[in-house]
């Protein structure tokens, strides 16, 4: 029978789950403000908590607003009942480029916290991580969020929820009869009731976690078994394994066993011995003497460790199931930068520099794939998406790396000797008055409407079914077709026969002919002819995109041309010239934007377009003879 002393009797590991921007991270700063484990202003001081987002420390989360790596802190929370409960919280990722965080760490959790919007209900990545937590058995507490919008229908929600878990198959009574906390995690309110009679605190979502979400069970007599599904790095210790232990205890300076999974399937054991053991408390780590099974910690001094590693006792080795992470669905082309600009804004160029960077990141980013490219300065880097593969190049060109990387390529898969290619669900909400735009824009991609809703609000809930390779780019065109007033958000839903269907870009580029500093007079020569990406007094090179065309042909245009001076006074006054703005991309629109022929360039300062060949007798060249190979 499972151990159940008072200390792990007392003891709630509990996973927050949820589709992007549905308040995860807001629901954990409440329930961190909230649990008295903490002095007043003390949160404000960390890094997140200035931007009222305390666990989302990292400048990129920030910035964009998403999690996009999991975490854990603990607090101990004084119930109703007069027992003191230690609730260890993992945050998790909740955009689909991020699935692989949620995968790896919930098997850390013996329940989860289900947020879900009180007006948008169940969305794509809702699905994807119910079903993750379902999976491993976890005990659901669903949390209606938002519901201080004035346009919130949480009963509708709450049935949502439900068939939500009927479609994935849970069965169990113990999981659908699950508990339902009304909550605004902004005001900083819960209720089990609704509409909300005299909420003030969270204290509702706390009594939730320790009623509902079950002790661990454990076995503190056998062998230690310990899993590692997180790495930090010190500059002190070296790499650093989190995890769960599952049977056991594990103790500071107790010499132990590493089981890691080999690719081709076997398993290898070493010998090593824990240098440092720390617990979790609060947002820190505490050292401790000895951690018993069903609690969370952090261990140094083995060396080279790596997720999905059992850690056991030497006499008694038994590898606990590998971790299991859905496979890549989009790969780029990771190369050096080669452009006339080489080397003048980043410190990290070499191919060798890229590839240990690639290399290190490959030991926390389980979901990342690396490969050699076709030449020895290239390397095929899959990801989960494009946001995945963008927020690493982001990551990179802060630390002065600078690169090359060429457009996004679905991964297909042979099955029943098929090639097939993902198709996703996708879900657009959009103005009801812009929807037949956005049904053109998906028509012309091949998207097969499943299912349209018209909302309280004005807005339209739609829901598609199209390939993944269809998806790229589309994200901008309909931002763009609504003012962007849309929002999009899509998932993998299964393999299908790759379609003979060609997605291209509707409109050509142009292309400079020269290297030098763009001019305002040439600026005024081709504002008509499309939109341009470069301002006057922007440096470019010969080969690079310098504007998108108004048709769909590519253009060469000399952006760096001079007005003629001539000693004949003018008899009409200097015309005074007003130029629309340039078009500047985000690193993720500029990715979906290039075409199979082109390039996106960056450095530390800079995000550039170009074309794969600069020189344009070459690129001519290359292009006829792509030609005759694909003429019958």
């Amino acid at each position: 029978m499972p151990d159940a002393s008072d200390t792990v009797s007392s003891l709630r590991n509990v996973a927050i789950i949820a589709h992007v921007d549905h308040g995860k991270t807001s629901l954990v700063d409440q329930l961190l403000k909230q649990s008295g484990n903490f002095r007043a202003g003390e949160l404000e001081k960390l890094a997140g908590g200035q931007h009222d987002l305390i666990m989302d420390s990292n400048p990129l989360e920030r910035e964009r607003g998403i999690t996009i790596l999991a975490k854990n802190c603990a607090v101990t929370y004084a119930a109703a009942d007069g027992r003191a409960y230690r609730v260890n919280i993992i945050d998790t990722p909740g955009h689909a480029d991020f699935g692989g965080e949620v995968e790896r760490v919930v098997r850390m959790a013996d329940g989860c916290l289900l947020v879900v919007d009180a007006y948008e209900g169940p969305m794509p990545q809702t699905r994807f991580v119910l079903g993750k937590a379902l999976a491993e058995h976890l005990r659901p507490v669903v949390v209606i969020n938002k519901c201080d919008r004035p346009d919130a229908d949480p009963d509708r929600v709450v049935s949502e929820v439900l068939d939500l878990f009927i479609a994935l198959g849970a069965e169990d009574d113990a999981i659908l009869d699950f508990p339902v906390i009304y909550a605004s995690a902004k005001e900083g309110w819960a209720s089990t009731v609704w509409p909300p009679q005299g909420a003030t605190d969270m204290r509702p979502v706390f009594e939730a976690i320790v009623h509902h979400v079950p002790h661990p069970n454990v076995y503190l007599e056998l062998p230690l078994r310990m899993q590692v599904t997180t790495l930090d790095y010190s500059d002190y210790v070296g790499r650093i394994g989190i995890g769960r232990v599952f049977q056991g205890t594990i103790c500071q300076g107790q010499p132990v066993a590493v089981i890691k999974h080999e690719p081709d399937g076997s398993t290898s054991l070493r010998k090593a011995r824990i240098v440092t053991l720390n617990g979790f408390s609060g947002l820190g780590r505490v050292p401790r003497d000895r951690v018993e099974a069903g609690d969370l910690c952090a261990v140094s001094g083995v060396e080279n460790i790596d997720i999905g590693d059992t850690i056991c006792d030497p006499e008694h080795p038994d590898p606990m199931d590998a971790v299991t992470i859905d496979e890549p669905t989009i790969s780029m082309t990771f190369r050096v930068n080669d452009s006339p600009f080489a080397g003048r804004e980043g410190e990290y160029v070499t191919s060798r520099q890229i590839k240990a960077r690639l290399e290190r990141e490959l030991e926390h980013n389980v979901a990342l794939r690396v490969e050699p490219g076709r030449g020895a300065d290239e390397f095929v880097v899959s990801g989960r998406g494009v946001l995945h593969l963008g927020i690493l190049l982001e990551t990179m060109r802060r630390e002065g790396f600078e690169l090359a990387v060429g457009r996004p390529i679905v991964i297909e898969r042979m099955i029943d000797g098929k090639r097939c290619e993902p198709v996703e669900e996708v879900v657009i909400d959009c103005p009801e008055s812009a929807v037949g735009g956005v049904m053109q824009l998906v028509g012309e991609r091949k998207g097969v409407l499943r299912k349209m809703e018209s909302r309280s609000d004005g807005m339209a809930h739609s829901v598609f079914e199209m390939t993944s390779r269809a998806l790229i780019g589309l994200r901008g065109r309909v931002l763009t077709a609504t003012q962007g007033q849309a929002v999009m958000h899509h998932t993998f839903e299964r393999f299908a026969p790759v379609s003979t269907e060609q997605i291209r870009r509707v409109n050509g580029v142009m292309i400079s002919t020269e290297s030098g500093q763009v001019t305002t007079y040439a600026c005024e020569q081709l504002h008509d002819r499309g939109v341009l990406f470069v301002r006057p007094g922007d440096q470019v090179y010969s080969g690079q995109i310098v504007g998108e065309h108004n048709r769909d042909n590519d253009i060469l245009a000399n952006i760096c041309r001079l007005k003629h001076l001539t000693n004949i006074r003018s008899a009409n006054k200097e015309a005074t010239v007003t130029l629309k703005s340039a078009r500047v991309m985000s690193l993720e629109q500029a990715l979906e934007y290039i075409e199979d022929d082109e390039l996106v360039e960056l450095t530390p300062r800079s995000i550039r377009l170009r074309k794969w060949i600069l020189d344009e007798g070459s690129r001519r060249r290359a292009e006829r003879s792509a030609r005759d190979r694909a003429a019958p």
